[in-house]
């Protein structure tokens, strides 16, 4: 009986503060419910630059929309999911309630699934490729890690940018989506008075 009454007390406070963000203006409410999919289209970028710093590298030339497609599918699906399920779902419900708590949360999205990982995704895809079309000398069963970390330092060293362009626009985001949900909160509701 208490777990119901509890359920039904959380369930007024979620549809409140949805209430409360359909009466924010229509570009405010778009960033406010749409952000994750401006941070999982920068991950498909960082996805895409991975992909082609990898196939110069390994001298891959064939095969371009077979490598591009899931170097910009799955980073922003991953991203995308990753910052509604982190960042914008616990932000609408209440959960998150902490400024710090969502600019770390989506600031680490942003780093560790929107930039790091499409970098270590470009790996196993474009090096799958250059041994498929011989394009590049793989090493033997033996020496296979030194050959990666080698072959990725450059690709490390050049993502650098947009990976940290990736996690300071996540971050950002996170924190104007909290400065929104927090206006959005303070308005009062239509049809009532204060006194």
């Amino acid at each position: 009986m208490e777990n119901h009454k509890s359920n039904n007390k959380e369930n007024i406070t979620i549809v409140d503060i949805s209430r409360k963000i359909n009466q924010l203006p229509e570009a405010e409410r778009n960033l406010l419910e749409n952000g994750s999919v401006y941070v999982g289209l920068n991950a498909a970028l960082c996805g895409l630059i991975a992909n082609s710093l990898f196939r110069r590298i390994l001298n891959v030339t064939k095969a371009r929309i077979a490598a591009g497609l899931p170097m910009a599918g799955i980073p922003f699906l991953t991203t995308d999911l990753t910052y509604r399920c982190f960042v914008s779902f616990p932000l609408n419900t209440g959960d998150l309630d902490c400024e710090t708590c969502t600019i770390t949360r989506s600031g680490l999205t942003g780093l560790v699934i929107g930039g790091l990982y499409p970098v270590f995704l470009a790996i196993p895809v474009n090096g799958g490729l250059a041994a498929r079309y011989q394009s590049a000398l793989l090493p033997h069963k033996g020496n296979i890690l030194s050959y990666w970390i080698r072959t990725s330092k450059p690709v490390f060293r050049k993502m650098l940018f947009p990976i940290l362009l990736q996690t300071m626009f996540s971050a950002y985001l996170g924190s104007e989506q909290y400065k929104l949900l927090i206006k959005a909160l303070q308005l009062s509701e239509p049809g009532k008075e204060i006194h």
